[in-house]
């Protein structure tokens, strides 16, 4: 077995082992299945990984379910990225997600998230080869968005969590490893302006909010160990804008700010209320205080496009050093001809050798 794949297995353990620990230590790094939180589709990984008041194709099913009340037609939309690319370690991620609209009713969508992460090589405590075993997480669901009015809508989400980590069976430090399952719950809203004029320029503004993830804890051992789901909450608001009067040339800003409102020990309801203050996380022989300032992540981006025809992305994410370390630039362009559409995004990470160094993202879509 290769010195990565070592590292893959003992990390996806260490998943495991997570649920023996009884501290309050909370975010970062202590909720199970963090694949929920990887963002879905290459046009708001490209504006920086913001998108809950943008919400305007079938991937709002991830950023603001709401956004769907907005939406006309049918909508299928793929996205495929070889997940932490420098590492070599044969991950992969895949959201696919569609839309359906039905007079009367509204645009209703489902939505299949599938990370990958390769196979791994089993062994005794002698080191002798058991075989080998694959591990890979799945998540599917539904969303609905309702408008209240023109201009004010609601949405929310289910989706079903499977998590397949080591073989059924397995026994790690004297417990007994099982495939994880849980349920997740989205509620959201967004609000979006009629179209008003800025200098003879006709311009929309938006603001939204999407609680996700909400449900019960995840179980990999014994009753008693269980680990939160990554509840998030994420707020965030839009403003597009033509650049000339024909309105064939558009840009759009976007910024988010989102936070995980998961705490270890504690269930999903008692966590939200618990998730506003300072907690100590893991550092060495110690522990760290992270202030709920550097618990927001921050995510801005821009877009531009030409006569709906093709689009120039670019964007930021910052997350605290002490929580999580993420910040890096995006990049990405967009096409449209007919019904179908390509994007793709690039993350360019300010720190050397980051995991997710040269993150390419790529999503098909076609509108009918």
């Amino acid at each position: 077995m290769t010195h990565r794949n070592k590292l893959i297995t003992f990390i996806l353990l260490a998943l495991i082992l997570l649920a023996k620990s009884n501290s309050a230590w909370a975010q970062a790094g202590v909720s199970a299945v963090p694949f929920l939180q990887i963002e879905p589709d290459s046009r708001s990984a490209a504006m920086g990984n913001s998108g809950v008041a943008v919400a305007d194709n079938s991937t709002a099913t991830f950023w603001n379910p709401a956004g769907l009340a907005f939406q006309t037609g049918h909508e299928v939309n793929l996205t495929h990225t070889d997940w932490l690319p420098d590492f070599n370690v044969d991950m992969f991620y895949d959201y696919l997600s569609g839309r359906y609209y039905i007079d009367g009713i509204g645009a209703i969508a489902g939505h299949i998230t599938f990370l990958n992460l390769g196979e791994q090589e089993r062994t005794d405590g002698t080191g002798q080869s058991l075989g080998t075993f694959s591990s890979y997480e799945v998540a599917a669901g539904v969303a609905y968005g309702y408008k209240l009015t023109d201009n004010l809508a609601l949405g929310t989400g289910i989706r079903f969590i499977f998590s397949n980590l080591v073989p059924p069976g397995t026994d790690v430090e004297g417990q007994t490893a099982r495939n994880g399952t849980s349920v997740g719950v989205d509620l959201a809203a967004l609000y979006r302006t009629n179209p008003f004029e800025v200098a003879n320029r006709e311009a929309t503004f938006s603001a939204g909010v999407n609680l996700s993830n909400l449900g019960p804890r995840i179980q990999y051992t014994d009753e008693a160990q269980k680990d939160p789901l990554p509840t998030t909450l994420r707020v965030g608001w839009a403003y597009k804008m033509a650049l000339d009067q024909s309105g064939f040339n558009t840009i759009t800003i976007s910024n988010d700010f989102s936070k995980l409102m998961a705490r270890q020990g504690m269930g999903p309801f008692e966590a939200l209320y618990n998730s506003w203050g300072t907690y100590r996380r893991p550092d060495g022989d110690g522990t760290v205080s992270v202030p709920l300032s550097e618990q927001i992540m921050i995510g801005m981006g821009m877009e531009y496009w030409y006569d709906n025809l093709f689009a120039l992305r670019a964007g930021y994410f910052y997350e605290s050093p002490n929580n999580g370390a993420r910040e890096f630039l995006t990049f990405g362009a967009g096409l449209r001809y007919n019904i179908f559409g390509v994007d793709f995004s690039y993350i360019y990470t300010l720190e050397e050798d980051h995991p997710l160094a040269n993150t390419l993202r790529f999503s098909a879509m076609v509108i009918f």
